[in-house]
């Protein structure tokens, strides 16, 4: 422990006196770590000191007659070394002057300073090694501390789950709570077990997840507000190459942080960075058998990919199920894929996945409809998913899947569902298709007229198909006159050059109307 105020007037060897009642200082004022001892006569020594060093005086400045004593001049002396952050004042008796001077402890109680008194035979020399021998000390044994955490969590590392068991032994070291949060943004693990509560730890594991979406190597303190008493000091730390982030790692506010701390956390982060990063090339491994098992499935073998996963995950989603495509965001693919490993983990592997070039494929059993919207909003990417049916026919649905992704693309990140396009009909995927320039070409003599002759033929055809081809309800619509309908659709006819008499033509030209819209 660092030698402060409090230690050096403690010391019998010393006999220090303290003449400034500890009930008129500042609170902790005797607590503050002494770094060094200095000792000056000048009228004004505060441009020569540090914070929180002990300033040693036999008073030759202030003269050695007290009878002509300026209160004004121990109070600047004073207020002066009180602006430099000094700990302590010690006064040499019996050098100069004969005991110390009462302007002097007044000026020290005014300005808050612990002031003592050194007799004479205490030479300034001894309070100086004093310090420097507590200082010495408390650096070894500061230093022996944390080789011998860094020890015990080297130890920690080499049990079953070392990542687990090297967290635990830094928060026993420290005397705080330390979590990881994994690259998915989730809390992988704590020490103690519920050591933070909320809101604190919901603040925690937001502002991580906002470190790993930058993907860029950083640290962070946070203030996390406490349910009960003052807020929480946590220090945040990503964990993993820039772009390549696998984790945040948070612990809460020490005493024991000082430089020997520091040095046993920044042991930890890189016995957690190596580990995260050896799971990451295991989880590279497995997405490359994922992908294999995929494919099989899409080709058809399902049986040879459930004996698979029932082996490495768990058994294969139940019937019915459905399939999820989404796209994989550029910066953020190996993050996707802990975020899907960690799902299948809770569901005990009822959920696979795998990756088809630059998207992934989920399938997931017909309730578990949660997964699309967390991905979706998590990644910011958009999703489409199949209807519900049997694993047998997962090509299908995988094909429904793609074509619900093309309408989330459309519409930004989302999730959209075959089953609510499928509604629509056939016709609603013409806009979408090659269909659009043909649509156009096929009614272009009637744009150009309208545009020419400032007619409505297009809506008036577009109307009558609607109705269809009841001149009288188009021309009610219209307000204009059923013959006048009739002359209309009559010349749209000469234009297009076709009969819209038949159900094949009405048909095409609805479509062309679509694939225009």
């Amino acid at each position: 422990m660092k030698p402060t105020v409090r230690t050096l007037i403690g010391r019998d060897d010393l006999a220090l006196t303290l003449l400034t009642e500890e009930d008129v200082l500042p609170d902790g004022a005797l607590e503050r770590p002494v770094p060094w001892v200095h000792g000056s006569d000048l009228a004004d020594p505060a441009p020569f000191l540090e914070a929180g060093q002990v300033l040693l005086t036999t008073g030759t400045q202030f003269g050695s007659d007290s009878e002509h004593d300026d209160p004004a001049r121990f109070d600047e002396y004073v207020a002066r070394l009180a602006g430099a952050g000094l700990a302590a004042l010690g006064f040499g008796t019996e050098v100069v002057r004969h005991g110390t001077p009462d302007l002097l402890v007044d000026a020290c109680r005014r300005h808050g300073v612990p002031l003592f008194e050194v007799p004479y035979r205490t030479p300034f020399i001894r309070i100086s090694r004093t310090i420097a021998d507590l200082n010495a000390a408390d650096a070894n044994a500061r230093q022996a501390w944390a080789l011998q955490a860094q020890r015990a969590i080297s130890l920690a590392a080499l049990r079953p789950d070392g990542l687990g068991a090297t967290l635990t032994e830094l928060s026993n070291r420290l005397g705080t709570w330390v979590g990881l949060v994994d690259a998915a943004g989730a809390l992988d693990r704590e020490a103690p077990v519920g050591g933070l509560g909320q809101p604190a730890l919901g603040e925690v594991v937001g502002e991580a997840r906002t470190m790993l979406r930058r993907g860029q190597r950083a640290s962070r303190t946070v203030e996390a507000a406490a349910s009960v008493g003052a807020p929480q000091r946590m220090t945040l730390q990503t964990l993993g190459a820039g772009g390549a982030l696998r984790g945040v790692l948070a612990i809460g506010d020490s005493p024991e942080l000082d430089q020997a701390g520091r040095e046993v956390v920044t042991a930890v982060i890189a016995l957690a960075g190596l580990a995260l990063e050896q799971n990451r090339d295991l989880d590279r491994a497995r997405g490359h058998l994922r992908s294999g098992l995929l494919r099989s499935m899409l080709a058809g073998d399902v049986d040879l990919a459930a004996g698979v996963s029932a082996e490495m995950w768990g058994p294969l989603p139940a019937d019915p199920a459905r399939v999820a495509v989404a796209d994989l965001p550029p910066d953020h693919a190996d993050r996707m894929a802990e975020f899907l490993e960690l799902r299948v983990d809770e569901r005990d592997g009822r959920l696979f996945f795998g990756r088809d070039g630059e998207v992934v494929v989920i399938v997931a059993e017909e309730e578990d409809r949660e997964v699309a919207d967390e991905l979706a909003a998590e990644f910011d990417v958009p999703v489409g998913v199949s209807d519900a049916g049997p694993l047998a026919e997962l090509a299908r649905l995988h094909e429904q899947a793609l074509r619900a992704l093309e309408r989330a693309r459309e519409t930004g990140p989302g999730v959209v569902w075959f089953d609510d396009i499928s509604r629509q009909g056939v016709l609603a995927f013409l806009a979408r298709t090659d269909a659009r320039a043909v649509a156009r070409a096929t009614l272009e003599p009637l744009i150009d007229y309208d545009r020419e002759q400032g007619t409505a033929l297009l809506e008036t055809t577009r109307t009558w198909l609607e109705h269809g081809g009841q001149f009288d309800a188009t021309a009610q619509e219209l307000g204009v006159h059923r013959h006048t309908v009739r002359s209309r659709i009559a010349l749209a006819e000469k234009l297009l050059g076709r009969d819209l008499s038949g159900f094949h033509a009405r048909a095409d030209l609805w479509a062309a109307l679509l694939a225009t819209d």
